[in-house]
């Protein structure tokens, strides 16, 4: 797997005052954008190039990627309207210079790290058109149910102690992004047909894995990787 889209055109509100000068993926962890963790996860399982899905303060993204020596290509794609997530990842993956290879997506929001090579493995064991990490919360949030052979079958199911979240990290097939929205969000016509046709597969995570949508979680992660607390999964927005 040799190329990533990362989705990081939202206004971040709920992120505020940090992001009144920044997108969300350049909010600091650690002295660190959230978008810098992310390419050098990537580059830990030897992606070649990522595109970034950019909107709201775009060209803070592409200054500081213009700024930095990267252990891959980054290339920034702006969208001059919203175009929702589903729209953002179709024009970015649009942009991909391997259009007949799978690709990885991530949200720009996302603190995490494990093997991606591993996932591409069961996907590909699977031969399913898409998979997607999931997560254990352990705050209540809309759950992801699966099948006894690991395929999603919903994604808004009740929660409870035991059950997955979207983790926000998909593998998709080449063709996913010909099923991609032009406009909108991808979990309501994408993943929903997807499901439908038993073609998204689940892959479970138990690693360190934050979703940071409010300075209370940029806190939380921040003593977590200090040390001052056990590392544990937050929730996705």
């Amino acid at each position: 797997m040799r190329q990533a889209v990362v989705l990081a055109g939202g206004f971040g509100r709920r992120l505020r005052p940090l992001t009144c000068d920044r997108p969300k993926t350049m909010v600091e962890v650690r002295g660190t954008p959230i978008l810098r963790h992310q390419i050098d996860w990537f580059a830990e399982s030897a992606v070649e190039h990522v595109i970034v899905s950019a909107g709201h303060m775009a060209a803070v993204i592409t200054d500081y990627l213009g700024s930095q020596e990267l252990p891959l290509r980054a290339d920034v794609v702006v969208e001059e309207r919203p175009l929702g997530r589903g729209g953002g990842l179709k024009r970015a993956a649009r942009a991909l210079p391997y259009p007949d290879e799978p690709w990885l997506a991530v949200y720009g929001d996302i603190w995490t790290r494990f093997s991606l090579s591993a996932m591409r493995a069961h996907h590909v064991r699977h031969a399913t058109s898409a998979a997607v990490a999931l997560a254990c919360p352990k705050a209540p949030r809309a759950g992801v149910e699966c099948d006894g052979r690991g395929r999603v079958t919903a994604l808004g199911a009740a929660w409870a102690p035991h059950r997955r979240v979207n983790a926000g990290v998909y593998l998709f097939a080449p063709d996913v992004v010909d099923l991609l929205p032009d406009e909108g969000d991808h979990v309501h016509s994408t993943l929903a047909d997807l499901i439908r046709a038993r073609q998204l597969l689940g892959y479970p995570v138990d690693v360190p894995w934050w979703a940071v949508n409010t300075p209370q979680d940029l806190a939380g992660l921040e003593r977590a990787l200090a040390g001052r607390q056990p590392v544990g999964p937050a929730v996705a927005g």
